[in-house]
């Protein structure tokens, strides 16, 4: 059996259980180093045999599995947060699916709900946004049609941008296009890692304050008034309001 697993965003603690059972006893371990925390891996088995996929091809990752299930090994496919957003396992899973090999997922948790911990914020507040888009800034692999960030930033919803932290200026300038330009924005280098940081700006200064802090990787860029402090309360536990489990009380 081959397990993809989550890993989180970068605090060994916020693996989940499932997930750290199945890494803690895998006869084979591939793991995207350029982004996992190493430390994920401390309860590996001593006899372990670990790969970093950082170093591999997708011809040589599927080669390892398919020789570790051949020999009855059990094996965990490890990608950083949570593997279903920019995590590139679809293409794994479909050779595996060519070749017989049973397979399962484990959710992780993901990078852009670490950076709303750590920033202590909600992405969709009443009356500011309900709606969150995650996004990234187009690079060498291009952008679908219809999914240009201008276009998108058009909602002046929430926006989550990953893997575009070296190209801040130019994202801030095709975002003032549509939000305006004291929107808020914060800029969070490896939420829950030990190293973290968060730069504060807005899409004026954003670019200007990241490349202080010598951020240009590993970062990712939220954007919308969310960060800031106006907003309705919600209806959930609004006490006029009434719900399937209580009755509204009228003041």
């Amino acid at each position: 059996m081959v397990s993809f697993i989550g890993a989180g965003p970068g605090d060994p603690e916020l693996l989940t259980i499932k997930g750290k059972r199945i890494i803690d006893s895998a006869d084979v371990i591939i793991y995207a180093g350029s982004l996992v925390n190493p430390q994920v891996l401390e309860g590996a088995k001593k006899d372990a045999v670990i790969y970093n996929s950082a170093k591999m091809n997708l011809d040589e990752v599927i080669e390892v599995i398919k020789d570790a299930e051949g020999r009855g090994l059990k094996v965990a496919r490890v990608h950083t947060g949570d593997p279903a957003i920019f995590g590139a396992h679809r293409e794994q899973m479909d050779r595996l699916d060519e070749l017989g090999i049973e397979y399962e997922v484990i959710p992780g948790v993901s990078s852009f709900l670490a950076a709303a911990a750590v920033l202590k914020k909600e992405y969709t507040l009443p009356g500011v946004s309900q709606t969150v888009i995650l996004t990234r800034m187009e690079g060498r692999t291009p952008m679908p049609p219809r999914e240009k960030l201008v276009e998108l930033a058009q909602h002046n919803s929430t926006m989550i941008i990953f893997l575009s932290a070296g190209m801040l200026e130019e994202m801030s300038a095709v975002l003032r296009q549509a939000y305006k330009p004291e929107t808020p924005v914060a800029v969070v280098y490896k939420a829950t890692w030990e190293d973290q940081k968060i730069v504060y700006g807005d899409l004026t200064n954003i670019a200007e304050r990241v490349k202080e802090a010598g951020i240009y990787k590993t970062a990712l860029t939220v954007v919308g008034d969310f960060l800031g402090n106006e907003y309705d309360l919600s209806k959930l536990y609004d006490k006029t309001f009434t719900t399937e489990f209580r009755k509204g009380v009228i003041d």
